[in-house]
């Protein structure tokens, strides 16, 4: 079954497709991940000034009321366009939708309708140096002390931390709690006093990840979201959102689209195995962009689908990695050339193929997804 679009839903797209035409700068070639390796605040501005920030919040927060399938068809056509969209896109994924349901009316005014305007730029401070993927294994924390929580400990991995004008931070308040209790979740301003941020280079040479160390933080704790103590459940619903999005799909869209191109201008799309290869590639996206709908259409109903999201999530993570293989594959010894060079697809490929093992690890470990699959999706007993 394929999703049939209503008519609104066909003229959003082309009004999207329109703006992006006139937006983006004419490029020989499109970047790929352009949801974490293209940040530019003036094109988030923009963006956000046509309303296509903040889809599914209310209007009276700023957004545009709309559906989550309204909002998938938005950052499909931006990633297909490779469009810079990594200065709002953790605050319109996840902080609009988790201070809308758990934040306070104050919180929400102040912050929501800035996000809808691609004002702020929203960092997430969750994984640690000691918990890998587990979050309820952290060990930071906020210490209760009169009007603030004095917040102590490290994050590590955290995206635009160096960029970011917030952190929404998991801490832990109750240490004396059950691993997953006492977790509470704090609005950190990142210009208050103790906050160290220290880049961390990853495998392309490329910075975007960070180690965050606060020492000694003063958060009011009129920043305090939602209940203290009760942060782990709030983050589940978070998630969802972060594993169920297009962009765990059709980060390397921009990839493909160019590579079939090198492919019909070098005359190998004869190839019976490469035709093959093709096919099912498109074959496999079809079905992950159904996935993808299927979720939307759910959120857009209240069902908050937690399996199919993880299912989701690890299928389009491995369905990318092995894109960039096929790509490394079709290019053979051009496919080490580094980017910039007068490789093929100039050398965006050697790019993808380092950048692959990270998809199956950001976002939750395939390990982990599958868990959640068993456990949640077909009531299989913990091992």
């Amino acid at each position: 079954m394929w999703p049939a679009f209503s008519s609104a839903e066909t003229e959003l797209r082309e009004r999207v497709r329109t703006f992006l035409a006139e937006a983006l700068p004419r490029r020989g070639t499109i970047p790929e991940d352009g949801w974490i390796h293209g940040f530019d605040p003036d094109f988030s501005r923009r963006l956000g000034a046509a309303g296509f920030i903040g889809m599914t919040w209310p209007t009276a927060y700023g957004g545009a009321g709309r559906s989550y399938v309204d909002r998938a068809i938005v950052t499909e056509e931006l990633l297909r366009a490779g469009a810079p969209t990594a200065a709002h896109w953790v605050g319109d994924r996840q902080i609009g939708p988790a201070l809308l349901a758990y934040g306070t009316e104050a919180q929400r005014r102040e912050i929501v309708p800035r996000l809808a305007r691609g004002e702020l730029v929203f960092c997430l401070g969750m994984s640690e140096p000691g918990a890998g993927s587990d979050l309820a294994a952290l060990s930071t924390r906020a210490i209760d002390d009169g009007d603030a929580f004095v917040v102590e400990g490290q994050k590590v991995w955290t995206s635009f931390a160096h960029r970011a004008d917030y952190c929404y931070l998991v801490a832990r308040t109750d240490p004396e709690a059950p691993r997953h209790r006492g977790l509470s979740e704090l609005l950190v301003d990142m210009r208050l006093p103790g906050i160290r941020v220290r880049p961390l280079v990853d495998m392309t040479g490329e910075h975007h990840f960070n180690e965050v160390f606060f020492e000694q933080v003063r958060v009011p704790k009129r920043w305090l979201i939602g209940e203290r103590d009760r942060g782990w459940f709030q983050i589940a619903a978070q998630l969802d959102y972060e594993r169920a999005g297009m962009e765990r799909l059709l980060s390397y869209a921009p990839l493909l689209a160019d590579l079939e191109t090198h492919i019909r201008v070098t005359g190998r799309g004869s190839e019976p195995l490469i035709r093959q290869r093709l096919a099912r590639f498109h074959g496999e996206i079809l079905v992950g962009r159904q996935l993808v709908y299927r979720i939307a259409w759910q959120l857009s109903r209240g069902v908050t689908p937690t399996a199919d999201t993880a299912l989701t999530k690890l299928y389009g993570s491995e369905l990318e990695q092995r894109i960039a293989r096929f790509a490394g594959e079709v290019l053979g010894p051009y496919a080490v050339l580094a980017p910039g060079s007068e490789a093929p697809l100039g050398g965006r490929v050697a790019r993808a193929i380092v950048n692959a093992p990270a998809l199956t690890i950001r976002g939750g470990t395939v390990e982990i997804l599958r868990n959640i699959v068993a456990q949640r999706g077909l009531g299989l007993p913990r091992a």
